[in-house]
């Protein structure tokens, strides 16, 4: 029998080559793809924010560090740590773009607050001017009895018709609060509000629960003022056929008439006209545009009950 003799030098030599055939490899790519890695690891906008894109970027980390482990050809290995490199950079970018997207949303939040705060100011002012003119309405009714029994026919007629135009600044002022809270606007035509797109639902004519809300508020004025009534126009983009844009902008007329009504409004103080794509305010050249093209339009008549026709 043979014996195999092994030097101590030989026995060195055989660890060796033993511990570099387990130990696993490595690139420069992988090794810098595994930061990166770490990194959007640490970073907990990313794992919240883009949590299917880490874990595609985790497997694909898992399968670069195989085949390190593996010994596979170190042009594998950046193959696949380019990979996981890539989709890492993708779970990062689409954290960055949310964050943006959440602040853009907090400003316009803030933006909006800011607005609702002056206008509910301004209706504050507008109820205080109410009150002051309702009290001293009052002050003049009470001189007005006085004066039946105390003073002269001319005496009594100056002080009755006092209290009459105290009696309108209180309603004038009263009509100023009640508006601003939904921002109309003096016009040629008279007083017009304007409900948007944005409250009734897609292409369509019902009215989601900030348009009914809306129209309540409305309601509230015609209720306050019985001696007014309302022409409700509806208008549209120039998006789709005439045909369409015509019966789509009498319907949403008709949705505010009916929830108007609804809401104890006589139907006989109500008007509705659909144009269509008629009178657009601006042109239908963005998408901007004709979201402002697609309204409602409400006209206040005069105290005498008349709207001014287009």
């Amino acid at each position: 029998m043979i014996k195999k003799i092994f030097t101590p030098a030989l026995l060195l030599t055989a660890m060796l080559l033993a511990a570099c055939s387990t130990t696993p490899k490595t690139t420069s790519l992988l090794d810098q793809t595994r930061m990166d890695y770490q990194a959007a690891q640490n970073n907990p906008n990313v794992l919240s924010l883009a949590p299917l894109e880490m874990r595609q970027a985790g497997v694909a980390m898992d399968d670069a560090n195989n085949a390190a482990k593996d010994n596979e050809s170190s042009e594998k290995i950046d193959r696949l740590a380019y990979l996981a490199k890539q989709k890492i950079a993708t779970a990062q970018e689409l954290s960055k773009q949310k964050l943006a997207e959440a602040s853009v949303a907090d400003a316009a939040k803030a933006r909006d607050q800011i607005r609702l705060e002056q206008r509910t100011n301004e209706a504050d002012k507008a109820k205080m001017q109410a009150d002051q003119a309702k009290a001293q309405a009052e002050q003049a009714r009470l001189a007005a009895q006085i004066a039946q029994g105390e003073a002269g026919d001319a005496q009594r007629k100056a002080a009755e018709e006092q209290a009459r135009a105290l009696e309108m600044q209180n309603r004038n002022a009263a009509l100023e609060a009640q508006l601003a809270d939904l921002q109309a606007k003096t016009t040629t035509r008279g007083i017009v509000i304007t409900l948007g797109d944005v409250l009734f639902g897609v292409d369509q004519s019902k009215l989601n629960p900030d348009g009914m809300r809306t129209v309540q508020k409305l309601a509230t004025v015609l209720q306050n003022n019985m001696q007014r009534t309302v022409l409700i126009e509806g208008h549209t983009d120039n998006t789709g056929t005439q045909a369409h844009n015509q019966d789509l902008s009498e319907r949403r007329a008709g949705a505010v008439r009916s929830a108007l009504v609804l809401m104890g409004v006589s139907r006989d103080r109500i008007e509705t006209k659909g144009y269509g794509e008629t009178f657009p305010v601006t042109e239908n050249n963005t998408a901007q545009n004709r979201q402002l093209n697609r309204r409602v339009e409400i006209i206040l008549s005069d105290v005498n009950g008349k709207v001014l026709p287009r």
